[in-house]
């Protein structure tokens, strides 16, 4: 072959080479990302005591599970105490997989001072000392994870942290149960607000993160119940009677809901709310919208990138 034509043939397979390197740079690397598991540990306190953290951690042990979320620490009828808390805080640093710890409302919010005062944010705030003081996961393994508490303006919400398995952006989101700690009473409502302003700013930044990223699915964990698909929209969400009691949720609801409908991929979101009696998780679907409510069970989510059906589920205990 001439010099001219090898240097010719040689300048269009560099270029073909670029176009395919800047094609896979833009889809993300989809083509090479591969399948992953994750656990789920629901509030199920039925009873006080360690057994059900042993139980459900052993359940979700395995060693293709990427990390472990665990919803809550100790049951209603337990004591608020340091004392419990380091017990807690040790039983789950013994786990193989990463856990990360979601706040559920039995651990703080009902919490009250021997002169029977409220003692919920003193509550709140000694869990995020023991549970998230630290840019990683709890467990043997640990897994980095990116806390609200890095930012300047937030620094007091290190239980709401994200982290990136393969294709997908992971995130817990602290809202409590109990109607996401809203209270009624006039002028008790500080904790509430000012977490409200941190949790839009955390999910502004997480959307914001997801299409920068172009990943696949936004994965959020909380224990309350948003009820993304329940929610009317449009007209008749204009024209529905205001609810006696204020909905603590409507407002992250709201915003869940308008960021995922400017996001192409899937947003799943997973809570701790109770099941109907002899019912099992499933996950629905509204659009790009999916939601599950695993009640108190350990449940395995598998990831499948590529696939139609990107999560699936089933008991972490079969």
């Amino acid at each position: 072959m001439p010099p001219l034509r090898r240097l010719r043939h040689a300048a269009a397979l560099l270029t073909l080479l670029s176009a395919a390197a800047f094609g896979a740079a833009r889809d993300g690397g989809r083509e090479g990302r591969e399948e992953h598991r994750f656990g789920v540990i629901g509030h199920g306190f039925d009873k006080p005591g360690d057994e059900h953290f042993k139980k459900a951690l052993a359940e979700t042990s395995e060693q293709s599970i990427a990390f472990v979320v665990v919803t809550g620490i100790k049951a209603a009828g337990e004591p608020c105490s340091d004392k419990l808390y380091q017990e807690r805080y040790e039983l789950i640093g013994k786990a193989r997989r990463p856990v990360i710890v979601l706040p559920a409302g039995s651990d703080w919010t009902d919490c009250r001072n021997s002169a029977g005062r409220t003692n919920a944010v003193e509550r709140l705030n000694r869990m995020r000392e023991l549970f998230h003081g630290e840019p990683h996961s709890l467990g043997v393994r640990k897994l980095p994870l990116t806390r609200l508490s890095m930012s300047p303006r937030f620094r007091s919400y290190a239980e709401n942290a994200h982290w990136t398995v393969d294709s997908v952006l992971y995130a817990t989101v602290n809202l409590p149960a109990n109607n996401n700690h809203y209270l009624a009473a006039a002028g008790r409502n500080s904790e509430y607000e000012d977490r409200a302003v941190a949790t839009r700013f955390w999910l502004n930044r997480l959307f914001t993160l997801a299409r920068r990223d172009k990943v696949d699915a936004i994965v959020l964990f909380s224990e309350g119940d948003l009820k993304p698909l329940a929610a009317p929209t449009g007209l008749r969400g204009l024209l529905r009677r205001a609810p006696v009691t204020r909905d603590g949720f409507a407002a992250p609801r709201n915003q869940v809901q308008l960021l995922a409908q400017k996001f192409e991929g899937k947003v799943l979101l997973v809570d701790s709310a109770a099941l109907p009696k002899k019912a099992r998780p499933a996950i629905e679907w509204r659009a790009n919208v999916g939601h599950v409510s695993v009640g108190g069970e350990a449940v395995e989510v598998k990831v499948t990138p590529g696939e139609k059906a990107l999560f699936s589920l089933k008991d972490a205990s079969e």
